[in-house]
């Protein structure tokens, strides 16, 4: 994609040309909304090829440097309202107001009929999407400071409730401002990764809770909420190496030196070129093997040969104590080509490794199928929710079906 970097408008075109050319884009009133919003109006300062760049750029950021606070990836951005097809007249709750860009594209799309509510937990990030939106003509947009798990009750009820920052949970909160025919689109984290799903509200029926079912499902990455929300822990298995569990999972302290212990190797048939995503071998391990987290490796870890995972963000399994992790190699020397396999540690790693291997096969045998990922409030009965495997959070219960 080229912008002309001193003219807004020929950016702009360019960026949503780009966005209807790559399929992120496909409904004429999302097309119509990122046409009307100007995108570097919302990041004042930044140069104009940067504002209308198919990338993120962040706006904020700790004392250590970690991203805080940011403007999305316009292709994300625009799946996600893909997802949530806001009409107008909706009410719409937005999680993270960063720039405020997107609460102008959900502007857009409800209409003056329509309102829209969003909320951050930075009091200078709000003090900016006002700014924002103020200068753009979206001033009837409420700008919130709080902690988005609580929601906004006064504004309540919302036939949407967007999320843009990484959520580990659907709060109590969401659940009762939440209209009865309301929908929630949300990257949502479990087992260390994160899908951004389009969950439909379900009423309750004879024997069946009332639930929240996907209707689609995205890879995406998003910077974590901040507050009240968060359930994932870490484990330090070195100095450089982590465990990312969530609070479910019986995963300990035991581990510590895990990877002091030799490691085994189990390898597959499965070959895939430098390009392909493994996502999919870790969204199997999650709905399948209880013990499935994350495995984040410092580069000193890589470098030793201490820990060797196939990602940056790489998928694990720990069972008591003994770890293993996903890995790959490649085919031949110059060849953009790699085999998948798993690396182990401790009395059970070889076994480990080897399921890793299986859930491995099994996505490779089919790349694109997706479970149905169903959820209930927390304390709702086994037997007034669907059959599946179940992931416990603190305010609601996930259910995966194949």
């Amino acid at each position: 994609m080229s912008t002309d970097t001193s003219q807004p408008d020929t950016a702009l075109r360019g960026l949503v040309d780009h966005l209807v050319g790559e399929g992120a884009i496909r409904t004429p009133a999302i097309e119509a909304a990122f046409r009307a919003v100007p995108r570097h109006r919302f990041l004042p300062g930044t140069p104009i090829a940067d504002a209308y760049a198919d990338r993120i750029v962040v706006t904020k950021r700790g004392s250590d440097g970690a991203p805080l606070s940011s403007a999305s990836q316009p292709t994300i951005v625009a799946r996600m309202l893909e997802q949530a097809q806001p009409q107008p007249g909706w009410r719409v709750l937005e999680i993270g107001a960063g720039t405020g860009y997107n609460a102008a594209l959900l502007r857009e799309l409800v209409g003056g009929a329509g309102q829209v509510t969003t909320i951050d937990v930075y009091d200078d990030v709000v003090a900016a999407a006002r700014r924002n939106l103020t200068s753009t003509g979206y001033d009837d947009v409420l700008v919130l400071a709080g902690d988005g798990a609580l929601g906004a009750p006064d504004r309540a009820p919302f036939d949407l409730i967007i999320v843009t920052a990484g959520a580990w949970d659907i709060p109590a909160a969401w659940w009762t401002q939440l209209a009865p025919t309301g929908r929630v689109v949300a990257p949502l984290r479990w087992r260390g990764l994160t899908r951004s799903l389009a969950l439909d509200h379900q009423p309750a029926q004879p024997g069946r809770a009332a639930s929240l079912t996907s209707r689609s499902m995205h890879l995406c990455g998003f910077i974590a909420m901040t507050g009240s929300s968060d359930g994932e822990r870490t484990v330090a298995l070195a100095d450089d190496v982590t465990l990312f569990a969530d609070q479910d999972q019986s995963i300990g302290e035991e581990l510590r030196g895990v990877l002091d212990a030799p490691r085994t190797e189990a390898w597959s048939s499965v070959i895939i070129g430098g390009d392909q995503s493994m996502e999919g071998i870790w969204l199997r391990m999650s709905t399948a093997e209880a013990g499935t987290c994350r495995i984040k490796a410092a580069p000193s870890a890589v470098q030793s040969g201490r820990a060797t995972p196939a990602t940056p963000v790489n998928p694990a399994l720990a069972v008591d104590d003994s770890i293993a992790y996903l890995a790959s190699r490649r085919v031949a020397a110059g060849v953009s080509r790699w085999k998948i396999g798993a690396i182990g540690h401790g009395p059970r790693g070889a076994e480990l490794a080897e399921r890793i291997t299986e859930q491995t096969r099994l996505w490779a045998e089919d790349h694109d199928t997706q479970p149905t990922i169903t959820l209930y409030p927390a304390g709702t009965p086994d037997e007034q929710m669907i059959d599946g495997l179940i992931i416990d959070k603190r305010d609601s219960r996930m259910v995966f079906t194949w």
